[in-house]
């Protein structure tokens, strides 16, 4: 068997494709695309009001934000999303956090470039920045936090 043929094989690849075609899967996808546009949303209302209604710095906006959206999308992802109804809220919520903190911390990273680095408006890079690391959150949390194994 040759190498490329040995890693079409893998388990990872035979889960996904088995994944890909169970239809409760996108429907868990479109519900966790609902829930992070919820959050999105959050976000983005509360970035902006902290930059310029407050007067906070962008990174210490960005933080905040992103600790209100996080719960938000937790209490979301976890009854409706997901449907995790089986007692684990501590153990999925630190999981889900750990997921949610590296996208974060990538998404943070990204956004520095595109504010001081590119010149982009804050806003908009934050924009940005936040929808560049939806696949890796939904990733994380689905084969992670709210597994059923």
């Amino acid at each position: 068997m040759t190498d490329e043929l040995a890693a079409v094989r893998s388990p990872v690849h035979a889960r996904v494709r088995h994944g890909l075609r169970k239809p409760a899967n996108w429907f868990a996808l479109l519900r966790f695309a609902i829930v992070g546009a919820s959050g999105y949303v959050i976000n983005l209302a509360v970035y902006t009001l902290l930059v310029h209604a407050a007067g906070v710095n962008y990174l210490v906006a960005a933080t905040i934000a992103f600790l209100v959206a996080v719960t938000n999308n937790f209490v979301w992802n976890r009854h409706w999303t997901f449907r995790a109804r089986d007692g684990r809220a501590r153990f999925q919520a630190m999981r889900f956090f750990v997921v949610s903190v590296v996208a974060f911390a990538v998404s943070l990273g990204l956004l520095q470039l595109l504010v001081a680095g590119a010149g982009l408006p804050k806003v908009v890079g934050q924009a940005i920045a936040v929808a560049a690391v939806t696949p890796l959150n939904f990733a994380g949390n689905k084969l992670w936090s709210f597994s059923s194994r």
